[in-house]
């Protein structure tokens, strides 16, 4: 349920308003707009009457909320979230009509490499470097990652740049190691791992989401739900392709998820074109088509070598490749007066 509070309500009456409400029990989800302010009461509110709620003088309108997903949709939060990433200077935001675009090498390899390719990217205009430090593999026997030593050689790379980290966090135990990351990414293998995106509700940093291979619209929302609902609303989504029929490409990018989303949520919403089709001479089309409708966000895999990449050289571009992408990119982003 929502409640709409007129202008004229004072903070004091609010938080008044606000009190009685948790004493019975339920949870207030509150949202400050340029036009108006939103409660949102969460709980069992099927047994309450509107007409009681709306009978409260600062109370201007009272509506029930259908759709499963209270604290991610747009109905408890009629404005676009803009999220914050990193800190100070290098500070970047997703939300706010900056399309900001995340790179680096799908494993972290090497101290070497890690930071040749966030000098490359950096130099090219991506604002966050990108690096798996524990990958989730599908075979047992591929390269799973340099762990905590990973993360070491991003943090060089990060002071070396200024980049903010992006890195997958797979389970609670790897949490310990996390300190200087900057957005913890909870990847498509992980989107229902329901208890571990409950303890990513308890920390105090933003998530990226990635939906997953067979997950419905509905079901990803409701997995930002779960973090959101345990005390951290700074979530990214992230759509990285689905499982389809058909094997021409790694993946089936679903671009009409951007325009959809932006409808029904106020949370940012990425692309991942590298997973989305597993071809690296396929991404950058699909960066453009996601960019041309609406995202808000890039995220793309860039090896120095691809060749010889322990993991997913296939679909990574070389920095050179990037570098050609990302001159193109600002005239799209520009037709909707954004900016990269």
């Amino acid at each position: 349920m929502i409640v709409i509070l007129k202008k004229e309500a004072t903070d004091a009456q609010m938080q008044d308003f606000v009190r009685q409400w948790k004493e019975k029990g339920y949870g207030v989800h509150i949202s400050r707009g340029e036009e108006m302010t939103v409660l949102g009461l969460l709980g069992d509110t099927t047994k309450l009457d509107t007409e009681t709620v709306a009978a409260n003088p600062i109370v201007e309108s009272v509506k029930r909320v259908t759709a499963p997903y209270k604290m991610a949709g747009r109905a408890f939060h009629p404005d676009d979230s803009v999220i914050m990433v990193g800190e100070g200077n290098n500070a970047v935001s997703f939300g706010d009509g900056i399309v900001p675009v995340i790179a680096g090498p799908c494993s972290v390899e090497t101290e070497e490499q890690v930071v040749e390719i966030a000098r490359a990217v950096k130099k090219s205009g991506a604002r966050l470097l990108r690096g798996g430090a524990f990958k989730p593999r599908t075979s047992p026997y591929s390269f799973q990652g340099l762990g905590e030593k990973g993360l070491e050689f991003l943090k060089t790379a990060k002071k070396e740049t200024g980049l903010p980290i992006v890195t997958e966090l797979m389970d609670l135990r790897q949490l310990k190691y996390f300190d200087d990351v900057d957005l913890i990414q909870i990847g498509a293998r992980n989107m229902q791992n329901f208890d571990l995106l409950k303890e990513m509700g308890k920390v105090k940093k933003p998530i990226l989401l990635k939906r997953g291979m067979a997950a419905t619209v509905k079901e990803f929302l409701m997995s930002a739900e779960y973090i959101m609902a345990s005390g951290n609303e700074n979530v990214i989504l992230c759509e990285r392709g689905i499982r389809t029929f058909d094997t021409y490409t790694r993946n089936c990018l679903d671009v009409s998820i951007v325009p959809y989303l932006k409808k029904v949520s106020h949370l940012p919403i990425i692309i991942d074109p590298s997973h989305a089709c597993g071809l690296r001479w396929m991404v950058p089309t699909l960066a453009k088509s996601a960019v041309a409708a609406g995202c808000d966000g890039l995220i793309i895999e860039v090896h120095n070598n691809p060749e010889k990449a322990l993991c997913d050289g296939e679909q990574s571009l070389h920095p050179a490749e990037f570098d050609e992408l990302m001159k193109v990119l600002p005239k799209i982003v520009a037709i909707d007066n954004r900016k990269m």
